[in-house]
């Protein structure tokens, strides 16, 4: 995709706008639920199990994806076909709950989150390349930052006017302007090659994920991923749970707040940090993973609502930092391999399994010894997950870029996007 294209600036902004309104779509199905789960009954145990099957399933098909969205041509419909997944997902959770109905919600919610990110982030290189990339991505985290405080805040009026169920109503209502906005991405304007970061002959064949695997870079980073996900994950819900067997609407509350003041965080920081990564990628994943171990710490001090909020911008720090480089790092370690969607599926398979069994551990923390000796052993595992990606991961950004294949020339009009 050498030449320029007229609408190739539309196609860019549709693809912003596509990561805003799939982050309403997936904030009223993500964090709420477990604070919902909680209020109908349901025991620590039940429901860290209830989350951990819907992470499984994601980290199930989350490699596989990868290989998809890498093979594929047509990834705007893989994404419609994803969105319609979630869309009944979210129907599941309308009405009384049962073990049947959740768990089939997080069958289908879980399926279709293993293509959507790496769909999306394809679809960006694809159209922007591997030299305007670092910036683009950050500026759709921004994005999809500024959707969350959107949903965030439409869902703690639905809460409280209407009820938790009203808030998957909301959710599944949300699919129709994301389906709109993909509509509007010009299909043409993707190139498939450079969307695997693949070689600068389309025709090449791309290298097998044993050759990925036997770089240590790579397996030390998504060892470092895992152990993130397993600390971090598991710390919103599990206030939510706290908080909500006191007053549900001040839970529903708090967790909209909580949301708000993380993603407003990233909103504003996602673009910098994108431009920033050029300077080097490890001094800011050393920083993303050190708030984490000080953010658990700081979580068995106070109950108090204001103090928990505040402690919650160390959450968006390290979010912020963790979704733009981490990619970051897969498109450094995989540049010219062909399997850039390959290897972000098995980072997102780290992520996904972390996350998972992060809602376990804690559950089983919290049932067994409380609260607070659950947030303080999420903070071990956060301080050897520092300590990894300290000792075995090395910088990925070299003192030069990669030269550019020739098929990866962007448009002036993307250049003036940058």
């Amino acid at each position: 995709m050498s030449a320029a294209k007229p609408n190739s600036q539309k196609t860019v902004r549709a693809v912003e706008w596509l990561n805003f309104f799939l982050a309403d779509v997936q904030t009223g199905l993500g964090p709420f639920l477990a604070a919902y789960l909680a209020a109908s009954g349901w025991s620590a145990g039940r429901v860290g199990y209830a989350l951990t099957f819907g992470g499984l399933v994601t980290v199930a098909t989350q490699t596989p994806a990868g290989a998809f969205v890498d093979a594929t041509h047509r990834k705007r419909s893989l994404i419609a076909a994803a969105l319609g997944i979630l869309c009944v997902g979210a129907v599941f959770l309308v009405g009384r709950l049962s073990t049947f109905s959740v768990y089939v919600a997080q069958l289908l919610i879980g399926t279709s989150a293993a293509f959507l990110a790496p769909t999306l982030a394809a679809i960006t290189l694809g159209i922007v390349g591997t030299k305007l990339f670092d910036k683009q991505f950050g500026r759709n985290q921004a994005f999809n930052s500024a959707g969350n405080v959107c949903a965030a805040l439409l869902i703690a009026w639905i809460a409280h006017r209407f009820g938790y169920p009203a808030i998957f109503v909301v959710a599944a209502l949300l699919c129709i302007p994301a389906l709109v906005s993909l509509l509007c991405i010009d299909a043409a304007q993707i190139d498939y090659s450079r969307s695997r970061d693949g070689k600068e002959d389309p025709s090449a064949k791309a290298e097998g994920l044993r050759a990925l695997l036997s770089d240590r870079r790579l397996l030390g980073f998504l060892v470092a991923a895992f152990l993130f996900h397993l600390a971090n994950a598991a710390m919103l819900p599990q206030l939510g749970e706290l908080l909500s067997r006191n007053n549900l609407k001040s839970a529903a509350t708090f967790m909209s707040a909580s949301i708000v003041v993380t993603q407003v965080v990233i909103t504003f920081s996602a673009a910098f940090i994108g431009r920033r990564s050029h300077r080097g990628r490890k001094p800011l994943l050393l920083i993303g993973f050190g708030v984490l171990p000080v953010r658990a710490v700081l979580y068995t001090l106070t109950h108090a609502a204001s103090v928990l909020l505040a402690i919650q911008i160390l959450d968006g720090v390290a979010n912020a930092i963790f979704v733009v480089v981490s990619v970051l790092v897969i498109a450094d370690l995989t540049r010219g391999t062909g399997r850039f969607n390959l290897a972000s599926g098995a980072l997102a398979t780290m992520v996904g399994v972390g996350a998972a069994l992060s809602t376990t551990v804690g559950g089983q923390l919290i049932q067994y010894s409380g609260f607070s000796t659950s947030f303080l052993g999420l903070g071990v595992i956060a301080m050897i997950a520092f300590a990894i990606l300290w000792i075995a991961v090395p910088e990925t950004l070299g003192k030069e870029r990669s030269p550019m294949p020739k098929n990866d020339t962007p448009s002036p009009e993307l250049e003036s996007l940058a």
